[in-house]
């Protein structure tokens, strides 16, 4: 087999500008490796914070009418006199009637159950 020789085995010094390279190379490896410890850190206290935390901040779901079991919710929504009413919807408790009255532009009526009464009054005018 082949002997090596210690000369062989033991590293020669760098000339000045190599030296220089290979410390900003170290510089800059650690620099890389310490911006990702960071970002990894912040990932993972993001998902410890979503996972333990509760659900107090969460938008609250819309009130559903409740009716009573012996009898239905009765209200009256008071439309104005001649509204000729083309469509309606409801969402949560509150219903949504769409029309006209006669000669004016069309109008969308949103009447509340459980207040009992018309929360807004729009005119629709198209350009």
């Amino acid at each position: 087999m082949t002997a090596i020789e210690p000369d062989e085995q033991e590293e020669k010094p760098l000339d000045p500008a190599m030296e220089n390279v290979r410390r900003k190379m170290v510089r800059l490896q650690l620099v890389s490796a310490g911006v990702m410890l960071v970002m990894l850190m912040a990932v993972l206290g993001t998902i410890v914070y979503k996972v333990t935390r509760t659900n107090g901040g969460a938008e609250a779901a819309p009130v559903a009418v409740s009716v009573p079991s012996d009898a239905p919710v009765s209200a009256i929504a008071a439309l104005p006199a001649g509204f000729s009413v083309s469509n309606v919807a409801l969402s949560g408790s509150q219903v949504l009637f769409y029309g006209s009255l006669p000669g004016a532009e069309p109008r969308a009526i949103v009447f509340d159950i459980p207040a009992g009464r018309i929360v807004a009054d729009i005119t629709v005018r198209t350009n």
